[in-house]
């Protein structure tokens, strides 16, 4: 078969598949280009909600939650076999607290934080490095301020141990980097890969959205084009 014989093959199966993903098409960068117009923020409605002082928690007849504490949140969680409450006060520290006995739980260490992986991931015994990050200087797959211990794995698996609150805060496999990094080129911020309502993203969703419809339209050019033709060599 000759190089022209395939090159007309190809172009009338890229007619067909015009015609099958055409509509397609349209809607995603018709729909992509409405979800990116307004800030995520804005959709979900937070630029309505009035801003009010936030009040301490406080239960009575509680040793934890009293005013002096000035909890935001208590959550109370099993942990090791026993009840635990993290607390958090209104200035954002992180504690737990014994329920039973009302005793503090000293933050988490190296060790502390393996064996909690190991007893709670898959492959979780097969550690490459235990690495403690700062809330300041956590690494970029993790992205929250918040004290942590970083648990990678040999299959490529970064677990994240709060070293305050002694849960698993993350989970970020090879292919969640990946997932990130392709996030990123998909909203066009590379960068903090959260802002999905910028101007570059809305001008490129804008023009693909122009680029689809007129190619939707052309395929009807097309087919009249070839029905006459068709017509000529007939007569």
């Amino acid at each position: 078969m000759t190089r022209k014989t395939w090159m007309q093959r190809f172009a009338k199966w890229h007619v067909w598949l015009g015609w099958l993903v055409g509509v397609p098409i349209v809607m995603w960068t018709a729909t992509g280009l409405f979800m990116v117009a307004k800030p995520i923020e804005e959709v979900r409605g937070n630029h309505l909600r009035i801003e009010t002082p936030e009040q301490p928690l406080i239960l009575p007849d509680s040793e934890l939650a009293t005013s002096e504490a000035a909890l935001k949140e208590m959550r109370a969680v099993m942990q090791d076999g026993r009840a635990v409450a993290i607390l958090t006060t209104l200035d954002g520290a992180v504690t737990r607290v014994d329920m039973t006995s009302g005793e503090r739980i000293a933050p988490l260490d190296s060790a502390q934080a393996r064996a909690i992986v190991a007893k709670r991931i898959v492959g979780g015994d097969k550690v490459r490095s235990v690495t403690f990050f700062e809330a300041n200087e956590v690494p970029f797959d993790f992205r929250r301020p918040m004290p942590v211990w970083q648990v990678a794995l040999e299959d490529g698996a970064n677990i994240y141990i709060g070293r305050d609150t002694g849960e698993i805060e993350a989970v970020r496999t090879s292919w969640w980097r990946w997932f990130d990094f392709m996030w990123g080129l998909h909203i066009m911020d590379l960068s903090e890969r959260e802002d999905s309502s910028h101007p570059t993203l809305i001008l490129f969703a804008a023009l693909a959205l122009i680029g689809s419809l007129l190619g939707s339209i052309l395929m009807f050019r097309r087919r009249k084009t070839r029905s006459s033709a068709d017509a000529e060599q007939q007569s």
